[in-house]
Formats: C-alpha cells, sequence, structure tokens
C-alpha cells in the first residue's frame, strides 16, 4: 500500500494554467480542505479580468518595442521580434496594433509619458539655491541619454524619409516637446512671456538634445560634464540679471 503525505487543510495545491482563446488564460487551483469535509479536492476556476489581461499584454509589447529600438533600430526591429519578446501571439499583437509603425508610436509615447511622470518626481528633489540650475542641467542629461530618446531618435530618423509615419510622428514630437519645455521653464524658474528667458529654455532643451545624440556614438560624458557645468554658470547669469532688472 503507497502513503502520500496530504497538504494541510486551505493549502494550495497546485496551480495550472490553460488556454482560455487567443491571449486568454484560465487559472485552475486546487485548495485540498480537511479530510472528510464536503469541499475536500474541490477545483475552483478564477479569471483574471480582461481588461486587466489587454492592459499587462499591451504593455508588455510596448516595453518590448522600445527594447528592440534601442537594440537593433528601426530598420532590425519588427513586429514578429517584438512579439516573441513581449511572450504574445503573433495574432494578439495585430489585433491591437495593426503594423510596425502603430507598434512603435504607441510604445514610443507609452515610455515618454512614463518618463515625464519620473521627470516630474525628480523635480520635486531638485536643490535649491545656487546649485539648481547645475541640477536641472543633469536631470535633461539623463533624460536625452536615456532608452526613450534613442527609441525616439530612431523613429525620427524613419520618418524623415517615410511621408505616412512623418504625419504620425510629427504631433507625438510636438507633444513631448511642449512637456519637457513646459517643465524646464518651471525648473529653472525662468518667465516664458519673456521672448529672451524662452529663447534660452530652448537654447537648453537643444544643448542637451544635442548632447544626448553625440552620446549614441561614443561616451561623450566627460565632456558633456563640463559643457553643463559652463551652459549653467551662463543660464545663472542670464537668467538672474533678467530677473533683477526693473
Amino acid at each position: 500500500m503507497t502513503f502520500c503525505t496530504l497538504p494541510r487543510p486551505g493549502e494550495v495545491q497546485d496551480v495550472t494554467d490553460y488556454p482560455d482563446g487567443p491571449g486568454r488564460q484560465i487559472k485552475t487551483v486546487l485548495t485540498v480542505c480537511a479530510v472528510g469535509s464536503d469541499d475536500a479536492g474541490v477545483s475552483t476556476t478564477t479569471r483574471t479580468p480582461q481588461a486587466e489581461r489587454t492592459r499587462a499584454m499591451r504593455q508588455r509589447l510596448m516595453e518590448a518595442t522600445v527594447e528592440c529600438l534601442v537594440e537593433r533600430g528601426w530598420s532590425g526591429t519588427s513586429t514578429t521580434l517584438v512579439s516573441q519578446r513581449a511572450g504574445v501571439s503573433r495574432g494578439a499583437q495585430l489585433h491591437h496594433f495593426p503594423s510596425k509603425a502603430a507598434l512603435v508610436l504607441a510604445a514610443v509615447e507609452h515610455v515618454a509619458s512614463l518618463r515625464g511622470e519620473e521627470l516630474a518626481a525628480a523635480a520635486e528633489s531638485m536643490p535649491s539655491g545656487s546649485g539648481r540650475t547645475r541640477a536641472v542641467l543633469g536631470m535633461l542629461a539623463d533624460h536625452v541619454t536615456g532608452p526613450v530618446f534613442t527609441a525616439a531618435l530612431e523613429l525620427w530618423v524613419a520618418a524623415r524619409t517615410d511621408p505616412t509615419l512623418l504625419e504620425a510622428v510629427a504631433p507625438l514630437e510636438q507633444r513631448m516637446g511642449r512637456q519637457l519645455h513646459r517643465t524646464t521653464v518651471e525648473l529653472l524658474g525662468a518667465d516664458d512671456a519673456d521672448p529672451a528667458q524662452r529663447e534660452l529654455v530652448q537654447a537648453t532643451l537643444d544643448l542637451a538634445r544635442g548632447l544626448g545624440l553625440a552620446t549614441t556614438i561614443t561616451d561623450d560624458s566627460a565632456r558633456r560634464e563640463r559643457v553643463l557645468d559652463r551652459w549653467a554658470t551662463v543660464l545663472d547669469a542670464a537668467l538672474h540679471r533678467r530677473q533683477e532688472t526693473p
């Protein structure tokens, strides 16, 4: 006779996933109850809400897209590669994003939105006083040397020779640019209604993007730090002088 050890009452014995159509699953959980009870060995089925499954799947797809863009560039990124990396069926991926352009646009916008939230959180910890301008520039430099900027750059280059893609990319870039401009104005304490200060903010963002572009080719971190040190001095002098002038 063979004896087996039963789990304690209420202990989960086995969890198995079974397919429930494209992109859906049913979780079957076997809960062992007290021996002799009416519920012994009852198998219960729980479902993850459809909206939650869809949201999680879309997020995996978008994150995998950005990773592919950073690692392989626009030409090396394919919907097949993205779906494989995300662990999503090809059919499910096409259902939500019918083309490569649609997938990449959604991915860049999604990650840019998350990065915008991170920038807002970082802004709350910016120091006050003389070191604030330099800290803001460092935060902007981190933004344009991260994966969001790299992925967006691949998208911009591809859109240059693709009118259809450009038509979709241009509004996205404008939204991202306006958000970053507003954040920079607030962090530097600049007066956006003053044309001179507005141009200084824009020059700051152009400088940051240029440094970010240089980083995609070589490690330019040492020179970047020196440039940011110098530009912080220029900004402090210019902004403070304008604000103190009656």
